[in-house]
């Protein structure tokens, strides 16, 4: 008992806090050093994007509160996350934004001192020591107004042991100030203020389309309880429920239809914007809209658990799944960010020391290069790339795993797509039966419905659904010993007689007369239905010829996606390669591989890497598993019907619709071009500042003006450019 107590003791304890002003990765590591020197602290998890921490402590040695203190006395805002969602504050109303617009109106009122007084904008107040005068003072205010929003978190930096850039626009500002370059003091101060709301108000915006996923769901349910109707909250709904939706309200939960049918709209889920009309024993999904007529619905989960809630919970989880183009970024500024910093010590020192240089002008110039050395617009650029096309995405029904899983995207030179429910419609049907012993087709149709009556493969539920619709009972026969095996097939009793229906069929398991090659030239997937003896030996009984086919508009999504930068398309299926062939032939694939095991497909996405590169596998998520793993990427299609698809793929398309693909290549490809482009300009464009410096090209001004406000702004903007792909492109 005393060994299970300390078990539970030592259980880590998780809590939650949104942090409202952590706007980039250099804040999340400040708050990091510091929680580390919190004794009990366990781990950190979370992202600057969406603003949240989660953190692990040991409840023994430490609590939530004091780990929130923590933060708070690096000078950030957290609130700890419960139940209930914390609601942003608006990044223009909030109080850092208030000291922005005073250090603003502040600086602005010295430089118009300075114009109508004659001094000129050019003027220098410097000089240790030197009174300022009523415009210096003016930027003094400003400067003091500007510093309050970031030298709180600076003090904290250097208390965690963090040289952030919070720490280097305070010693710029206080430099400034000290040498008498008031009016740069205050440039600076307000400027870099004005910079941090910008990159706050480019993740607001990234996250705003979470935000509006999440608001799909309704916050009311209409449920049936105690024989009468009562309106509960939504996340109240609980499994087998009986739920109520009206014409144009929002379904509450996922279920499935009992009474009602009703045109739905379900592109919060499946980004499909035309209706599709739902009935009786169909499924519906949280967030789909009813435009006409009454609907009872049964829960099939909870509310809390529907599939919207879920997509909404892996966006989240996708915001922290880090690039490597993010990863490279942090590896970069941890080493350019100190580099520039001694870069600047050494500029105020060797010029002064070492050819008795004027102390002011170098240090002013050091301070320029300390301004040049904040990473912020490297460190923002990435994730805010990756969430603005991850949300996107999402809108349009296409759920991306992060930003790593979008970065190979957009490296694919190969998609290899899956046969049965991919391609084609999904749903086997029975075409013929051709029999052999001389019974009639109807009877060899019975005793394969009843065999396969206990099956959950799709081609056993077409037998049984064809023998239904035919009419003929096969529900009455004695059904014993059923045993399903993998890719092969069902043994069962049927009436004391056993059968086999095969999967696997070969040419010299039947009469020479049979028309296998004929059936499978014909595409159709061929089962054979034998009896089986005790001593081993089989005796055919009947084919059942199937067909599944082909999905219209694939020559249409070939060329879609040849033209979005995919160069080879490959089909790779378990079914026989006769009818394999058949859809590569309707679609235009460059390869098409049929007979496959799933270890072979997991080859053949091997060999195609090796040759080609990088490779998606399109799939259903659940058979196609290892092919789906093995890719680069694997895409799982209808995954909003499958709660595997949805957990386990890289890309998860929630409809069934292939048109989704072509979108997601180019979203993918822009998405890189945009990351690189914010990486070079950002690196370019501080390089040549921090050359032009101890030139005398570059001032104080132009430094936070152009290096950092103006690079922040830039690669924020380009970044959110990725929210407007459209499938319609």
């Amino acid at each position: 008992m005393s060994e299970l107590r300390e078990l539970t003791e030592a259980r880590p304890e998780q809590v939650e806090f949104r942090v409202e002003d952590m706007d980039c990765a250099s804040c999340m590591a400040t708050i990091r050093s510091a929680l580390e020197r919190q004794s009990g602290f366990e781990g950190l998890e979370g992202s600057p994007v969406s603003r949240r921490l989660e953190v692990r402590f040991d409840a023994a040695k430490t609590d939530a509160e004091s780990l929130r203190r923590v933060i708070g006395d690096l000078g950030y805002r957290a609130l700890q996350i419960e139940d209930a969602t914390v609601e942003p504050v608006r990044i223009w109303r909030s109080h850092r934004a208030k000291l922005t617009y005073l250090a603003g109106g502040f600086f602005v009122a010295g430089i118009f001192v300075r114009l109508t007084t004659g001094q000129g904008i050019p003027t220098p107040d410097h000089g240790f020591g030197t009174p300022p005068g009523l415009s210096g003072l003016l930027f003094l205010c400003a400067a003091l107004a500007g510093a309050w929003n970031f030298v709180p978190k600076a003090l904290g930096a250097l208390r965690a042991g963090v040289l952030d850039m919070h720490v280097l626009m305070a010693l710029a500002v206080v430099g400034a100030a000290t040498i008498g370059e008031y009016m740069e003091a205050g440039a600076i101060a307000f400027l870099f203020s004005f910079a941090e709301l910008l990159e706050g108000f480019a993740v607001e915006r990234a996250n705003a389309s979470v935000r509006a996923l999440m608001k799909l769901s309704p916050e009311v349910a209409t449920v049936v309880r105690d024989g009468r109707e009562v309106q509960v909250p939504a996340q109240e709904v609980q499994r087998g429920e009986l739920v109520h939706v009206r014409p144009g309200e929002r379904i509450p939960v996922d279920g499935t239809i009992v009474e009602g049918t009703s045109a739905l709209n379900e592109s919060a889920i499946t980004g499909e914007a035309l209706p599709v009309d739902r009935g009786p024993g169909e499924s519906v999904y949280a967030g789909s809209i009813a435009h006409e007529g009454f609907l009872r619905i049964r829960s099939d989960r909870a509310a809390s658990s529907s599939t919207i809630s879920r997509m909404i919970r892996l966006v989240e989880e996708a915001e922290r799944r880090r690039a490597p183009s993010e990863r490279f970024v942090e590896s970069f500024a941890r080493v350019y960010t100190p580099a520039v910093t001694l870069a600047a010590a050494l500029v105020i020192l060797l010029p002064v020391l070492l050819f008795g240089g004027d102390f002011q002008t170098w240090l002013l110039r050091g301070l320029t290069l300390l301004v040049i050395a904040c990473p912020c617009a490297l460190v923002i650029s990435t994730p805010v790339s990756v969430v603005s096309a991850v949300t996107s995405a999402a809108r349009n029904g296409v759920l991306i795993k992060g930003g790593e899983s979008l970065e190979r995207m957009g490296e694919v030179a190969v998609m290899a797509f899956d046969k049965s429910g991919t391609l084609t419609h999904g749903r086997a049907e029975l075409g013929s039966v051709h029999v052999f012993d001389g019974s009639g087709s109807d009877d060899a149709l019975i005793v394969a419905a009843a065999a396969e009556s206990r099956s959950e493969h799709p081609l056993g539920k077409a037998i049984v659904r064809a023998c239904r619709n035919a009419g003929l009972d096969f529900e009455s026969r004695v059904v014993e010993g059923f045993e399903a095996i993998p890719g092969w097939g069902v043994r069962a009793t049927v009436d004391d007689v056993s059968y086999a229906v095969k999967r696997a069929v070969h040419s010299n398991q039947l009469p020479a007369d049979a028309p296998l090659d004929e059936m499978r030239r014909e595409g159709r997937t061929v089962v054979l239905l034998s009896r089986e003896s005790t001593g081993g030996a089989s005796r055919p009984v009947a084919l059942l010829a199937l067909e599944d086919g082909p999905r219209t508009g694939l020559v249409e999504l070939a060329g879609d996606l040849k033209a979005s930068g995919i160069d080879r398309i490959v089909v790779l299926s378990g079914d026989h390669e006769a009818a394999v062939r058949v859809v590569g032939r309707a679609m235009g694939a460059d390869e098409v591989h049929g007979g496959l095991e799933p270890a072979e497909k997991v080859t053949a996405i091997e060999d195609l890497e090796e040759a080609y590169g990088a490779t998606a596998m399109v799939g259903d998520g659940v058979n196609d598993a290892p092919a789906l793993a093995a890719a680069s990427v694997g895409i799982a299609l209808g995954a909003a019907a499958s709660d595997a698809a949805l957990e386990t793929a890289d890309v998860a398309l929630m409809g069934d619709d292939l048109g989704r693909l072509p979108y997601l290549v180019r979203l993918a490809r822009k998405s890189r071009r945009v990351i690189r482009q914010n990486i070079i300009a950002a690196i370019v464009l501080k390089t040549i500042l921090a050359i032009g410096v101890p030139l005398g090209f570059v001032s104080l001004i132009v430094a936070v003006l152009v290096g950092d406000m103006g690079a922040s702004l830039a690669v924020t903007a380009n970044a959110l450019r990725l929210a407007r792909v459209s499938p319609a492109e």
